[in-house]
């Protein structure tokens, strides 16, 4: 049943959204290399629609700390519920996918772990450590949730030296509640700054956030969005399409045409962010690292990426 009085169907998927299916021999490795190593992506639990793209091209996103999240978001395909204890081995068998994957660029995300005390956050610094130790030419991405109650989860993360720090906002503050209930754009947004604060021994990393359209959301509502973060200093952005997983998730409000895309792309650059990733299948870990390039290419900031 709809989750939002708000939120009615938007009818049929246009044909922008038709994804093609292709399973290669490197999707197969990708498959076998994930299951093998009893690893969890986000390409997989997300129901991504990008996953035959980018497997097809040997990448992955990684999932840590299991595949049940503690909370349940209104958009979200993860699995949701009780959660499984921490697998201490996860750290070296992600390290190992990266290193036979031969990644230049890691993307390692997470699953809302309420129910640990540190919410998860030395968990991620484990595994950031150990990808770059056995994989020390590759970059390390790191998306986590908001680490609701935990106090400085970042102290525990960022000195193991993230290239780029990322946390979504998802939507506009107003559909909090029905889109990211147990969540707080305030809490969010708290977070993006705490890591733009960042100042240690690592170099600061650099801070991208993403967001979902077609949840219902208003033009005027989007704008103050996007020139909120960028005041902040976000400096990349990522726009997508909500695509609902289940009947039991929200449904689609309404669909985005690419040239609408564009347009938002061209207003969030115009107000600062330093890369804009928008287009209807766009998700904050597609083309991860050429987000990153392009943020630095742009950026005045000298920033020694990956030092100890």
């Amino acid at each position: 049943m709809p989750r939002s009085a708000e939120i009615t169907p938007a009818g049929p998927k246009p044909p922008w959204l038709r994804i093609h299916l292709e399973t290669g021999p490197s999707y197969s490795l990708v498959r076998g290399m994930v299951r093998g190593l009893g690893l969890h992506t986000v390409c997989q639990e997300a129901r991504c629609p990008n996953i035959y793209e980018c497997w097809g091209d040997r990448t992955a996103t990684f999932m840590v700390l299991g595949d049940v999240c503690t909370r349940r978001c209104g958009f979200c395909a993860v699995a949701t519920g009780r959660a499984r204890p921490v697998d201490t081995e996860e750290p070296e068998h992600v390290a190992e996918a990266v290193r036979h994957l031969e990644l230049r660029h890691a993307v390692i995300t997470m699953v809302d772990r309420d129910d640990l005390p540190d919410g998860g956050a030395g968990h991620v610094a484990a595994v950031i450590r150990a990808v770059r130790r056995r994989n020390p030419g590759c970059e390390v991405e790191i998306l986590t949730s908001d680490f609701r109650g935990v106090e400085r989860p970042l102290e525990m993360i960022l000195p193991e030296g993230p290239v780029t720090f990322s946390h979504n906002v998802e939507t506009v503050p107003r559909l909090y509640p029905t889109v990211r209930p147990g969540s707080r754009v305030e809490r969010s947004v708290g977070l993006l700054k705490d890591a733009i604060r960042w100042r240690g021994t690592a170099a600061r990393p650099l801070v991208k956030t993403g967001l979902m359209v077609g949840l219902g959301e208003g033009a005027d509502e989007l704008h103050a969005t996007f020139a909120r973060l960028a005041d902040e200093g976000v400096e990349i952005l990522t726009l997508g399409q909500y695509l609902r997983p289940t009947l039991t998730h929200l449904p689609v409000a309404r669909y985005y045409h690419p040239d609408e895309f564009a347009a938002l792309r061209d207003e969030a650059l115009r107000l600062g962010f330093r890369h804009v990733e928008a287009g209807p299948l766009v998700r904050s870990s597609y083309h991860a690292r050429r987000h990153t390039e392009s943020a630095v290419a742009q950026s005045p900031l000298d920033r020694a990426f990956g030092s100890p």
